[in-house]
């Protein structure tokens, strides 16, 4: 017998907020296999595999609807779009590993009591603007995440209703 995961479930298995499940649903870019008798929306295997994909191309800076385009069209299969999550991962990798080269090259210079030129400077500022402006994103799908929840506990519906 198919695993199935109540709405409040799956928010709790995936780290999303059971008004961000119930809107993909809303705008039909994911919706339940199946409802309970009682109404819930129940979740299946296969929509867990469909929201990783979902998560995956919101992750590489998608909107929602070019989300759901992409989902729709079939544009891509599932390999593709975890490879695609893949290739960001490693390009997050070598840009932490170039910042941290750079601090590290600073910091020897320092502890050295070398000069550290302008162009010394210049260098690790460009590279600590790039890992920054990675920071900021992140944080703003946090706040985005926050409020969800905020807006969880003001609509008085952070139970498993329908």
């Amino acid at each position: 017998m198919k695993q199935l995961w109540k709405v409040g479930e799956l928010a709790k298995l995936t780290g999303l907020t059971i008004r961000t499940l119930r809107f993909y649903d809303q705008i039909s870019l994911f919706s339940p296999s199946t409802h309970s008798e009682s109404g819930h929306r129940m979740y299946n295997e296969g929509d867990l595999s469909r929201l990783q994909q979902i998560l995956s191309l919101k992750e590489l800076g998608l909107s929602l609807d070019e989300v759901k385009s992409v989902l729709t069209g079939e544009q891509f299969s599932p390999l593709e779009i975890v490879s695609l999550q893949i290739a960001r991962l490693k390009e997050n990798i070598r840009m932490e590993q170039n910042l941290l080269l750079e601090l590290e090259y600073v910091s020897n210079l320092m502890s050295l009591q070398e000069p550290v030129t302008v162009d010394d400077f210049t260098k690790l500022l460009e590279t600590m603007k790039k890992s920054h402006e990675k920071v900021i994103i992140e944080r703003r799908m946090s706040w985005e995440r926050r409020l969800d929840l905020l807006g969880e506990l003001l609509d008085g519906k952070s139970d498993d209703s329908n």
